[in-house]
Parts: structure tokens; sequence; C-alpha cells
């Protein structure tokens, strides 16, 4: 069943992509971020020069948002990293399915009870279990989270507990739950 999210205006901005490692980010300023409704993860349609898409609005950890501009994302918007780029952006209602790891899409399987509370759960709450599992670069740690996931569904929690919502979860760009500064753009 697709998550459901509180309506929202259309939020327009301009801003410069920018690079954390091999990732090219799109920061949202702030005044377009405290916009939204929430400030943990929120799911958008967006619009960069013509271009329409849907992404994931991740949290910075600094109470603002950020999404990943990949190589083919890039190439459909005509910008790089170093590019300023006019961006308008509507929250939508109906979330994907979240890629879910290798690692936890087994261990789902193998339990028949987990399996079942997944999928009564909401896309949101699946979308928050895979943010928590992948939170981490300790592959110890990431190994534990998914072996506590599975042990709380089957207990029937439908979300991970006790973990900041707010918090940038992808350990490529973050340190201690912030996203990274910008890098200088290669010039």
């Amino acid at each position: 069943m697709p998550a459901k999210q509180a309506a929202a205006p259309t939020i327009s901005f301009q801003t410069t992509l920018f690079s954390i490692g091999s990732w090219t980010i799109l920061r949202l300023p702030e005044e377009a971020s405290t916009k939204l409704p929430s400030r943990g993860q929120a799911m958008a349609e967006a619009t960069i020069n013509g271009r329409v898409f849907q992404t994931p609005l991740e949290p910075d950890g600094n109470w603002s948002h950020w999404f990943k501009v990949d190589e083919d994302l890039s190439k459909l918007i005509h910008a790089a990293a170093g590019d300023t780029v006019s961006v308008t952006i509507k929250l939508v209602k109906d979330w994907p399915e979240p890629v879910v790891p290798a690692d936890l899409k087994s261990a789902l399987a193998a339990s028949p009870k987990a399996q079942t509370l997944w999928r009564q759960t909401t896309t949101m709450a699946r979308w928050e279990w895979v943010r928590w599992v992948r939170s981490t670069s300790n592959a110890e740690t990431h190994r534990r989270r998914v072996e506590v996931a599975i042990s709380k569904m089957e207990s029937g929690k439908r979300r991970p507990c006790c973990w900041n919502r707010n918090l940038c979860t992808e350990p490529s760009v973050s340190k201690n739950g912030v996203l990274l500064e910008p890098q200088s753009a290669a010039v």
C-alpha cells in the first residue's frame, strides 16, 4: 500500500550542485526546506531544466534536505557539480518501493513472520527500515542491524525505533549523521 504524505506547496529555488567524494549533491536551501512538512525523508517530484523526475529528499542532519544527482540524472538535466540550476519540488503521496539491501532481503525471505509484517507495513515504513540498516559504513554494525530488524519485525514492530530520522543516513556523504560540506567543483 502506498504511503501518504500531507499536502505541501510547490517549492521553487535556485541552487548550485556540488560534489562530496564521487557523488554530486543537490542541497535544498534552508528557506526551501523549511516549507516541507517534516525534517525527515520526503518523496518529491522535482523539475530541473524542464525535466521531471521523482526522488527521495534525504535529511541532511542540519534541518534541511538533499538528494543525489547520479550520472543518469545529470545527463537528463544537463547539469553537473558547479552548475546552478532552477528547481521546482512538489511532494508526492505515493512512494515507490525502496531498494532493499541483499542481506536484508535474504533475512526477510528466511523469516515468514518478518516478511508478512514487512508486506503489511507502509512503503514509508519500509524506507525507514532500509535507511536505518544502511546508515552505517561498519560491516559488523550493518550485519547486526539486519538481525535486529528481523527480530523487531518478528515481535511486531512496524518501524525502527530509537533513531533520529532527521539525520543523514548515507555514510558515503556524511559523518555522525550530518551531510559533509561540499568540495570545490572542478574547473
